[in-house]
Order: structure tokens, then C-alpha cells, then sequence
């Protein structure tokens, strides 16, 4: 059976920060589709919404379940909105799901520096963009440099959007979250905050920690992030064959070992 990949971008950038991620699933032969988010990316001049940004991701969902499954990834604000949606009262057609760099609640001080910091930003010349540009240019790797910033940043977009990330019920979401799930977080993410009461409200769920990696753990390890896309690909794949035939079980094993083995190389590699 397919398995389509669904990717949400994280707050000011949009779907062109999965590059690396489409191009890895594509020569492997795996369909994927990363959306933009209202106010984002293609979709600059629309108004951002949490309402919107659901619709968004269960419009592609929903497109990519009518042939087959669907591994739903999110990173960041795209993570936490994902978590709401896949944890959602009403359970969507996500047979597994990846949240990278997104285990805190966005709610109280830490909230609220963080959009004194963003609103601080804007107000410098260029609304900050020198230093964040200084910034990434020595985080991330060439490969994957450009693409952050490809489809434009979404300044205005930004503090309304933290703005409604703090009514989300992620604590409630994730308790209702039943499918096999992943939480990836670089080392010095600052948003690893909660990731052991994420981890602890989600059954069967794995947090995996990348060394030498911040908040951007997309594209500054990007081929240990696409090792982890092939290990929950083939985790999901192990899983459907367990649930058709049991003898198949030993033959499943296997693939999910070899992804595992991939998953362990990369990070044995420098930074890339």
C-alpha cells in the first residue's frame, strides 16, 4: 500500500524548507506534498488563522489518504498545529506522525518573551533580516542554505500566529494521539522543554534527540532527519505486514533494521 509523506513548515518560512526531505523521498519512489500555511510561503498575503492552518493540513491529508496511508510530519509551529490536529476530537485519516522540534507548550513567559523577541526584530532595520541571515549561514549546511528563505519570510504573519498557537489543548490532543509517533529534537532546541511530558502522554511514542543540531534540525542534519523519515516509512510498513500475515513478521524485522542502520550512520557523519 502507499504511504504519502504530508510536511507542515515552521512560523515565517514555508514548504521550500523541506527540499532536502521531498528530494530524498522522491528518489526512494515515495509521494509527498509540503503545504504552505496561510500567510506563508505562496500564500503570503492571506491572513493567518488556526482555523485556516487546520484546514490546510486536513485538505492535504485527506487528499493523500484516498491513496493510501499517510505519514504526517510538522515542524515547529507546523509541529504543534500537526500535534493539535492529529490529537483532534474527531480523528483524522494520519496513520503516523513525526513532530520535530516542537515539545513545548506555547503558553505563559516563555511565550510571551518569545514574541517580545519577534516583535523586537521587526523593528530593526530590514525587521532583523541581516542577523538572521548572519545566523544561518553558519548553522546550516550549504545543501540546504537557501531553502528556508526560498519562499520568502512571513514577517506579518508571525506574531498573530503565536498569538493562536496559545489557545491550542495540545495536553489533551496528545492524550489522544494513538498512532505511531516520533518526537525529533535537536540537542540545544530551547523548545525541548516538555519533551519528556510529550513523550509520556502519547503511548509507544519515541523521542529522538540529534546531537549537534538546534531548533533547525531539518536542515542543519538533513540526511540524519530523511534516515528518520526511512525508519517511521518502515516502521509503518513493518506494522502493515504484521497485520496481514504473521509470516511475514521476521521478513518486517528486517526492514526496519536496515533503516535503523541508516539512521545510526548518519549520525556518525559530520554536520551535513
Amino acid at each position: 500500500m502507499t504511504t504519502t509523506v504530508v510536511m507542515v513548515h515552521g512560523i515565517r518560512t514555508s514548504a521550500t524548507m523541506w527540499r532536502s526531505q521531498l528530494a530524498h523521498l522522491a528518489e526512494r519512489g515515495v509521494p509527498a506534498v509540503a503545504v504552505d500555511l496561510p500567510g506563508h510561503g505562496t500564500r503570503m498575503t492571506e491572513t493567518f488563522t488556526l482555523e485556516g492552518a487546520l484546514a490546510t493540513i486536513d485538505d492535504a491529508v485527506r487528499t493523500a489518504a484516498a491513496n493510501g496511508r499517510v505519514l504526517l510530519v510538522g515542524h515547529s509551529m507546523g509541529g504543534l498545529v500537526s500535534t493539535a490536529y492529529v490529537g483532534g476530537e474527531q480523528k483524522p485519516p494520519v496513520d503516523a506522525f513525526i513532530a520535530a522540534s516542537c515539545t513545548a507548550i506555547p503558553r505563559g513567559v516563555g511565550l510571551a518573551t518569545y514574541r517580545t523577541l519577534a516583535r523586537g526584530f521587526d523593528r530593526l532595520p530590514g525587521r532583523g533580516a541581516r542577523i538572521a541571515e548572519w545566523v544561518l549561514d553558519r548553522t546550516l549546511p550549504d545543501e540546504t542554505r537557501a531553502d528556508f528563505g526560498a519562499g520568502g519570510y512571513a514577517y506579518d504573519a508571525q506574531d498573530v500566529a503565536l498569538r493562536s498557537l496559545s489557545v491550542l489543548d495540545l495536553l489533551a490532543a496528545l492524550r489522544r494521539i494513538d498512532v505511531p509517533t516520533w518526537f525529533i529534537n535537536g540537542r540545544y532546541d530551547q523548545l525541548r522543554l516538555n519533551e519528556r511530558l510529550f513523550v509520556s502522554l502519547v503511548p509507544g511514542s519515541e523521542l529522538i534527540v540529534v546531537p549537534r543540531t538546534s531548533h533547525l534540525v531539518t536542515a542543519m542534519r538533513p540526511r540524519v532527519f530523511n534516515a528518520l523519515l526511512d525508519l517511521a516509512l518502515a516502521t509503518m510498513d513493518a506494522q502493515a505486514s504484521a497485520v496481514t500475515s504473521s509470516s511475514r513478521r521476521g521478513h518486517s524485522a528486517a526492514a526496519v533494521t536496515e533503516p535503523l542502520d541508516g539512521v545510526i550512520a548518519a549520525l556518525r557523519t559530520p554536520r551535513r
